[in-house]
C-alpha cells in the first residue's frame, strides 16, 4: 500500500479545504464510516449515513460543500464531491496493482493465425485463442478465457478469468469483461412449426464500444443479423441478460438482475436499476431512469424516472403502487355503506 499521508497533503491532493483538524496529523488508511478506526479517513457521500458519521471513529472525513454538522475530534476536509474524491483516496492507499507481464503462458492454446504482438499483450494459463483473432496492445486475457474465431479485442482490454468472447464479436479499447460473462451467445430465436420449436440461426455479432465494463455472469446475445450494440462508456453489472439486436446508447448504467428483450433500442445516459425487465422491440429515450423492479411493456419517449408494472412516470407509479394498501379501508367503508343502505331499505318496508 502507499505511504501514509498528512491531513494537509491529503487536502492538497484532493483539491479540498481543511475545515478543522491538525494539518500535520497522519492518515494511515481508509475505511467506511461505520468501520473506520483511528488513523483512517472516510467520507460522507449520502445524507442517510449522517447518524453513523456522528459516532465514527475515523480520524478524518471528506464532506461536501453544504456540510454544516458540528463534529468533534475528527478532521473535516471539504471537497466538491466526497464520493468521487474518495476514489483518489482509494488510489493512494490501494494495494499495489498486479504488474503487467507480457507474453503467452505455455499452457495457453493460441492459433498461429491469431494476430497480436506477444511483447505487448498478456495471455494467461489455459486461455484459448482461435483462428484470425486480433488482440490490441496492452490487453490482458486472464486464465481460462476463450476468444472465438475472427473476434477482435482492442487496446488495453481486460478479459477476466473464464470470460467468453465468441466468434466475430468486436470489442473496442479499454473494455473490461469480468469473470464468467459470455459475449456473443446465440440469441433466443425460435419459430413454432409442425408441433416443435425450430431454431432460427443467429448470424450477427456483438459490438462493444470503448470504455465499456461488463460484470460477472452477464450474457450479451449476438444479433439474429446485424449487431447487438453496447455503446461507449456503458457500465453493466453482474447477472444481466441483454437480448439479441438490443442497442444501448452511450454511457448507460445497468444494475444487476436486469433482462432486456431483443431488438429494443435505448438512448444515451439511460439508467436501469435492479431487477428491471424491458420487453422486446421497444424504444427507450435518452436520460430515462427505470427504477427497481419496473416492468416496461411500451416504448418510453420522454426522459425522466419510471417505475411499477407496467412502468409509469414516477409520480403516477407511486400513486398506483400505494393504491393496494388502501383496499382494506375501502372495503370496510363499502361494507359500512351497504349496511346503511340495507338499514334504510328495511326501515321503509
Amino acid at each position: 500500500m502507499s505511504a501514509t499521508i498528512s491531513h494537509a497533503r491529503l487536502t492538497e491532493l484532493l483539491g479540498g479545504e481543511l475545515l478543522q483538524g491538525d494539518p500535520e496529523a497522519i492518515i494511515t488508511g481508509m475505511n467506511s464510516i461505520s468501520e473506520a478506526t483511528h488513523g483512517e479517513v472516510t467520507f460522507l457521500g449520502n445524507p442517510r449515513y449522517l447518524s453513523a458519521l456522528r459516532t465514527t471513529k475515523a480520524t478524518a472525513v471528506l464532506v461536501g460543500p453544504d456540510f454544516k454538522e458540528p463534529l468533534e475530534n475528527v478532521a473535516l476536509i471539504r471537497v466538491s464531491n466526497p464520493t468521487l474524491a474518495f476514489s483518489s483516496v482509494i488510489q493512494h492507499f490501494r494495494p499495489i496493482p498486479r504488474a503487467f507481464v507480457p507474453g503467452v503462458h505455455p499452457s495457453a492454446v493460441v492459433s498461429a493465425l491469431a494476430v497480436f504482438n506477444a511483447d505487448k499483450v498478456s495471455i494467461g494459463p489455459h486461455v484459448v485463442i482461435e483462428d484470425h483473432v486480433t488482440i490490441g496492445d496492452g490487453s490482458i486475457i486472464h486464465a481460462g478465457a476463450f476468444v472465438g474465431h475472427s473476434a477482435t479485442i482492442g487496446n488495453d482490454c481486460v478479459l477476466h478469468t473464464n470470460a467468453t468472447i465468441k466468434d466475430r464479436c468486436l470489442l473496442g479499447n479499454r473494455v473490461i469483461i469480468h469473470s464468467s460473462s459470455a459475449i456473443g451467445t446465440d440469441g433466443f430465436g425460435y419459430e413454432f412449426s409442425k408441433g416443435r420449436h425450430m431454431k432460427i440461426e443467429q448470424v450477427g455479432i456483438v459490438q462493444i464500444d470503448d470504455d465499456v465494463e461488463i460484470g460477472s455472469c452477464t450474457t450479451v446475445d449476438r444479433a439474429r443479423f446485424g449487431r447487438t450494440w453496447i455503446g461507449e462508456g456503458c457500465k453493466v453489472d453482474n447477472l444481466v441478460q441483454i437480448g439479441h439486436n438490443v442497442t444501448l446508447g452511450k454511457h448507460c448504467i445497468i444494475v444487476a438482475l436486469v433482462a432486456l428483450a431483443g431488438s429494443t433500442r435505448f438512448g444515451d445516459y439511460v439508467t436501469i436499476a435492479g431487477q428491471v425487465g424491458v420487453g422486446g422491440h421497444l424504444e427507450i429515450a435518452s436520460k430515462v431512469t427505470l427504477l427497481a423492479r419496473a416492468g416496461v411493456t411500451k416504448s418510453i419517449t420522454e426522459p425522466g424516472a419510471y417505475l411499477g408494472f407496467p412502468a409509469k412516470p414516477a409520480m403516477e407509479g407511486q400513486r398506483l403502487a400505494a393504491a393496494p394498501a388502501k383496499i382494506p379501508d375501502m372495503l370496510a367503508r363499502i361494507k359500512a355503506l351497504e349496511k346503511k343502505i340495507a338499514d334504510l331499505e328495511a326501515g321503509k318496508s
